[in-house]
């Protein structure tokens, strides 16, 4: 599958780096099956379906999920092995099987099953391919490459809750499973084995499309000495990888939790499924423009700085969701989260290339990605637990509010490292 004359598969008249991020984009889209806020939508149908407790199907949920984390460790040494191109190819296959299985759920063995491959190859996978494919093309426009892509992310999570609500209600849930599976199979696959290729050496380019910084531009303040890769292990013996490794867990087991459970929250509440909904699409519609924002703000200045902000950031929707009981707070929480998630989407991103460099970016951004689907599963079942034992979230999320707290206490103390303090 390799391209070996070094030619484009089509000539472009810009930089056929911007072909990849849309593809890129494309399959963060398509990993939309397997993330929480599509999954959600199908919970309440489970539980009325199979008679199950919100605990059980929270517990088969997270359990899955860690199964899924534990997993995707593996995928990132794989991508460094093979390439993003038939890793993209393969995984997009597998996700389309594991819809297909989801469609024809007949127990809880069956559930775990179909949790664990969508969340493996649709919330992993999906999404960690494109987050090390893009920054093999780009350099000094990373911030702004990434931010484009995570357009596809932004319509998946703005379109895919109220289409799946229609959808289910239309012709139910099971059928619902098996339009994204076609859809995978005819649109993504055949597009990422056309147009995808690994490095812009491929085809005779070089990142950024020009050898060169324009003279006079602003300088990345987080790349200088990019150029210098770290090894997994190398970077391991830093501090600033752990605690950004600690970061990159809160918003997974934060949004995770809140989005699993979006319409129990809502009901509690007095709000209906559409209000659920209209949150998540919302917090999507807001945070697309915000991405772009982010996106030239991390080219700009240094990254650790503006995470901090963002956890702070998380600090501030967790404390609107606890006084959420109106449909016009429900939309102010909407909007924040959607500013909050617009900002951490770029810089959990762009932070492992920019501090570790790009040639071992598949194992680095692997254990990381690893980390943020284990710390998913973390979240929805401890929600679960409080709702059946105090038949609320009020206290669940109030101690919630301790994790953003520490990460960016943490995401302070983390200035991207110096590559020659480590290998004197």
């Amino acid at each position: 599958m390799e391209i070996k004359d070094g030619r484009a598969p089509v000539q472009t008249p810009f930089y056929y780096g911007w072909v990849i991020v849309a593809i890129a984009g494309l399959s963060v889209f398509f990993s939309g099956p397997g993330q929480t806020y599509s999954v959600s939508i199908f919970i309440d149908y489970y539980i009325e379906d199979f008679g199950y407790s919100r605990s059980l199907v929270s517990g088969i949920y997270s359990g899955a999920t860690l199964m899924a984390g534990i997993t995707l460790f593996m995928m990132g040494r794989l991508i460094d092995r093979f390439g993003q191109r038939k890793m993209m190819v393969v995984v997009g296959g597998f996700l389309a099987l594991a819809l297909f299985w989801n469609a024809f759920l007949l127990g809880p063995i069956m559930m775990f099953l179909g949790f664990f491959m969508i969340r493996l190859f649709g919330q992993g996978s999906m999404t960690l391919i494109p987050n090390t494919l893009v920054p093999q093309w780009f350099i000094r426009k990373r911030g702004r490459a990434l931010s484009v892509m995570a357009v596809g992310g932004f319509a998946s999570s703005a379109l895919l809750p109220p289409l799946n609500t229609w959808l289910i209600e239309a012709f139910g849930w099971r059928m619902t499973w098996g339009v994204w599976g076609v859809g995978l199979l005819v649109i993504f696959v055949p597009l990422a084995v056309f147009f995808i290729r690994n490095q812009p050496k491929d085809i005779g380019e070089v990142p950024d499309g020009t050898p060169k910084p324009v003279k006079g531009q602003m300088k990345n303040p987080n790349i200088e000495v990019n150029e210098k890769s770290w090894t997994l292990k190398e970077a391991m013996a830093t501090k600033a990888f752990w605690f950004i490794l600690f970061c990159v867990i809160v918003p997974a087991l934060v949004n995770t939790a809140i989005t699993f459970h979006i319409v129990s929250i809502m009901d509690l509440r007095g709000l209906d499924t559409g209000v659920a909904a209209m949150v998540l699409t919302l917090m999507a519609v807001i945070g697309f423009p915000v991405t772009f924002v982010s996106g030239y703000l991390v080219d700009r200045f240094q990254v650790h700085y503006i995470l901090a902000i963002t956890f702070f950031g998380h600090i501030f929707t967790l404390v609107i969701l606890l006084f959420t009981n109106t449909w016009w707070l429900a939309v102010a929480f909407g909007i924040f989260w959607g500013f909050v998630n617009g900002f951490e989407r770029i810089v959990l991103n762009i932070v492992w290339p920019n501090y570790f460099g790009r040639e071992h970016l598949g194992s680095i951004k692997g254990l990381a990605q690893t980390v943020m689907v284990v710390g998913s599963a973390l979240g929805p079942l401890p929600f679960g637990i409080f709702y059946d034992w105090l038949g609320g979230y009020q206290e669940v999320i109030l101690l919630t509010i301790l994790f953003p707290v520490t990460a960016g206490i943490l995401a302070l103390l983390s200035p991207q490292p110096e590559y020659e303090d480590y290998h004197a």
